[in-house]
C-alpha cells in the first residue's frame, strides 16, 4: 500500500472548508464531509487509479490525476511508494484553466453555473 500525502495548501483549504461548512451547517455536517473527502483519498493509496487520468480525459502531457469527491477535485500524482495530493478546487472552480491555462468547462456548465 502507498503513503498518502497531502501538500501544505491542500491542509490549509480542507480547513477552511471545515471552517466554513462548520459556521454553516454545524459541527456534525463539517466533520461528516471532511471525513468522507479524507476517507476516499485514504482509498487512493491502496487503489492510485481510482480517479481520472488528466493525460487521458484531456490529452495533455500530465502526470497528474483528480477525484471528484464531496463537491471537490483532489488533484493528485503517483509516485512509486506514495499518492501525493497536491491541490483541491470546488467543482465550481475550472481547475483546469487554473492548472493549465485551458478551459474544462462545456457550455452546458457554463450555462448551468452562470459564469
Amino acid at each position: 500500500m502507498k503513503k498518502l500525502e497531502y501538500s501544505p495548501l491542500v491542509i490549509r483549504k480542507l480547513k477552511n472548508l471545515k471552517s466554513l461548512l462548520t459556521d454553516n451547517y454545524g459541527k456534525e455536517h463539517a466533520h461528516r464531509i471532511i471525513k468522507n473527502i479524507t476517507d476516499d483519498a485514504d482509498r487512493l493509496a491502496q487503489f492510485d487509479s481510482t480517479g481520472v487520468n488528466i493525460a487521458d480525459m484531456y490529452d495533455i502531457d500530465t502526470e497528474y490525476w483528480y477525484l471528484f469527491t464531496n463537491h471537490q477535485y483532489l488533484i493528485y500524482r503517483i509516485t512509486s511508494d506514495s499518492i501525493i495530493v497536491v491541490q483541491m478546487f470546488h467543482e465550481r472552480e475550472d481547475f483546469m484553466l487554473q492548472i493549465f491555462g485551458v478551459s474544462g468547462r462545456t457550455q452546458e456548465s457554463i450555462d448551468y453555473w452562470g459564469e
